[in-house]
C-alpha cells in the first residue's frame, strides 16, 4: 500500500466485487463447494464464481482444500487471515 492509503480501504478492496461478500458469508458458516455456491449466488455464473474464488485465494482469505474422497471435490475454508476478518464485518453488521 502506499504511504497515503487507508487500511480500512485496503480490506474492503478484498471484499470488492459483486460476488465476493457472499461467498466470504457462505465460508464463516462452513467450507463451501463450487457447485453449491452455483446454485446458492442467483444469477452467478460460472466464470464470475471461479474468478471470486481465485481472488479470495490469492489475498489468503479462502484455503482450497482437494477432498480425495469418492467423489473426488474440491472444498473452499476460510484461511486464518480470513477468520480473523469475521468480527470485524460481524461489528459492521451491527451499526
Amino acid at each position: 500500500m502506499e504511504n497515503n492509503d487507508c487500511p480500512a480501504e485496503g480490506l474492503l478492496k478484498l471484499l470488492s466485487g459483486k460476488w465476493k461478500p457472499q461467498i466470504f458469508l457462505l465460508a464463516c458458516s462452513e467450507p463451501v463447494r463450487f457447485n453449491s455456491l452455483l446454485r446458492q449466488l442467483k444469477g452467478a455464473n460460472k466464470q464470475s464464481i471461479a474468478t471470486a474464488l481465485r481472488e479470495l485465494e490469492e489475498n489468503d482469505l479462502l484455503i482450497k482444500i482437494v477432498v480425495k474422497e469418492k467423489p473426488l471435490h474440491i472444498e473452499y475454508n476460510l484461511s486464518e487471515k480470513g477468520k480473523s476478518l469475521i468480527p470485524i464485518f460481524q461489528s459492521l453488521e451491527n451499526i
